[in-house]
């Protein structure tokens, strides 16, 4: 794992987004965008170049959750609804979780962004939150069931200014 500071990371978002890389399963490995929560969650301090990215069972993450122990240490890929994002955030942090991405339950939306935001309960989370388009967490979980894998290995956040425009890899059914 690399260290990587503020001053650094305010490279890492571009228009408030924030980017990360699919390295494992190679049929998604592509370049994706998802946007920070707007006022709840932590930031990204640490740059991690593999961890694993485990869809949370059940995917809307609003209670307990089955695969808890496997979230540890780890970021948990969340379906949006049943509860506030804040809610499965939290839900997230209290199984250890490093980070949770929360995919869009709309899985033909490829281009709308939701904005999340705290909810009236008054409470906090130290992790960060992302949003992710719906379109791309269904083919990530989907790649996931083909392959019977239990994961994703992801790199998270990647600084998408140090590549080369011919070499950013972006999904196939996303317009950046």
């Amino acid at each position: 794992m690399l260290t990587v500071g503020w001053t650094c990371m305010l490279s890492l978002r571009i228009h408030d987004y924030l980017y990360f890389q699919v390295l494992s399963p190679g049929d998604i490995r592509y370049i994706f965008t998802a946007t920070p929560a707007k006022d709840f969650g932590g930031i990204f301090h640490t740059r991690y170049e593999q961890i694993h990215l485990v869809p949370a069972e059940p995917p809307e993450a609003c209670g307990e959750l089955s695969n808890g122990f496997f979230i540890q240490d780890q970021i948990a890929l969340v379906e949006r609804g049943g509860c506030s994002f804040l809610s499965k955030t939290r839900v997230v942090q209290e199984h250890g979780g490093r980070a949770v991405i929360i995919s869009d339950n709309a899985v033909d939306n490829d281009s709308f962004y939701v904005e999340m935001i705290q909810d009236s309960s008054q409470r906090t989370a130290d992790i960060p939150a992302l949003f992710l388009l719906g379109r791309d967490g269904y083919m990530i979980r989907r790649s996931l069931e083909q392959h019977g894998l239990p994961w994703a290995i992801i790199s998270i956040p990647v600084n998408v200014t140090s590549i080369p425009t011919f070499e950013l890899l972006q999904p196939p059914w996303t317009f950046w």
